[in-house]
């Protein structure tokens, strides 16, 4: 590393950040370095770079409207906090993720039944926040309705009149088709996929690219964020208007079905079905009792996201998708939502996922948006 270490200055901007994702332009002479951000107190915080170049590291406090300066430094070996360290492992058949050694989350892409799916998904406490059935009917008490409401999931209900979204005869498919950049890591673990979206006949409508980031968040909370891209073939698709569908779904554990004492609660204040079902909002969470506690889990839309905010479809029972095309359902056939993609166009996502105990407020839901979309600013300079 040059003689002359470099400044990572941070701002917070007017809100307080707590374990916030802060990204900086990595200097080219630094690219493929092992690094590290010394504090003022003298605790190193680890630094990990993405395959574009950009360094990322967990920013643990900072108040609003402050500014700290970090050292960057080469880093010192060997640079492992196993306590929050994240772990990607594939086995050919499902990509295991793991913080501090702890399971997070696991996606299932071998041999499913109709499209890959995540199960389960866990908060730090080993809680279970999303529906066991059909992946395990031996859950007492578990609802056995709606059987491809697989945990966490990818899929859509319309698609040139392809049901890719239920499991009932003549549905569509995603396949599995390739894993790359599996990486594990101090401060990230991520991995990448494709597959295709098909007819029932196995006809190719998309293809879908996903990247997945699980964050080394301490024991608070959980967070993995989505960037998902379907990009049409030489032939246009269209999204067809219907409420059957959630570029990305969740089906939560019954427990906390609000029927059940559970609560759904969105970035605009709306509570339950009623007021969330169909809405357009920047997040939307759902949480309730689960084993000896309360935990929730909550979806988050990013600006970049098609049809920034999303819609909304969540039900009391246990159900929470964010679904841009269904308007006709929402709006009692006042909007449509279907969007026709051109041959070689790219529709695209990105979601933050957020695992947390109790409700939204408790859980920080509101703060943890703002870092989401809101990132404190970092510059890097020369230290003189």
């Amino acid at each position: 590393m040059h003689s002359e270490p470099y400044l990572v200055t941070v701002h917070a901007g007017p809100h307080t950040r707590q374990h916030c994702p802060v990204s900086f332009a990595l200097p080219d002479e630094l690219h493929g370095e092992r690094l590290e951000l010394r504090q003022p107190d003298g605790s190193t915080l680890p630094v990990q770079t993405f395959p574009n170049g950009t360094g990322v590291f967990l920013l643990p406090h900072l108040d609003a409207n402050s500014t700290c300066t970090l050292i960057l430094q080469a880093a010192h070996a060997p640079l492992i906090r196993a306590t929050h360290r994240v772990t990607v492992t594939d086995d050919a058949r499902a990509l295991a993720i793991k913080v501090g050694g702890a399971p997070l989350t696991t996606y299932h892409y071998a041999d499913v039944p109709a499209r890959p799916y995540f199960y389960p998904l866990l908060t730090a406490a080993g809680q279970e926040v999303t529906r066991a059935f059909p992946m395990r009917k031996d859950v007492a008490g578990e609802s056995s309705d709606h059987p491809h409401h697989r945990s966490l999931w990818i899929a859509f209900g319309e698609i040139n009149g392809t049901d890719n979204w239920s499991e009932e005869p003549g549905h569509g498919s995603t396949r599995h088709e390739t894993v790359s950049n599996a990486t594990s890591g101090d401060v990230f673990g991520t991995f990448e996929t494709t597959g295709s979206w098909l007819t029932s006949e196995e006809e190719k409508l998309l293809t879908q690219r996903l990247q997945v980031v699980a964050w080394a968040t301490p024991p608070e909370f959980r967070m993995l964020d989505f960037t998902i891209d379907l990009t049409a073939g030489q032939e246009a698709v269209e999204f067809g208007d219907t409420k059957e569908g959630g570029i990305l779904a969740v089906r939560v554990v019954g427990t906390m079905d609000v029927p059940r004492g559970g609560r759904i609660e969105n970035s605009y204040g709306g509570i339950d079905e009623g007021e969330t079902w169909g809405r357009a909002a920047h997040w939307c969470d759902y949480s309730g009792p689960v084993e000896d506690g309360v935990a929730g889990i909550a979806v988050m839309d990013h600006p970049l996201s098609f049809r920034y905010p999303t819609h909304w479809h969540v039900r009391n029972y246990g159900l929470m998708t964010a679904n841009p095309f269904g308007y006709a359902a929402y709006t009692g056939g006042a909007k449509r939502g279907e969007h026709r993609l051109a041959p070689g166009e790219t529709l695209h996502f990105q979601y933050r996922v957020i695992l947390h105990s109790g409700d939204a407020d408790q859980g920080q839901i509101r703060s943890r948006y703002l870092d989401f979309v809101s990132p404190p600013q970092a510059k890097v300079t020369r230290q003189e």
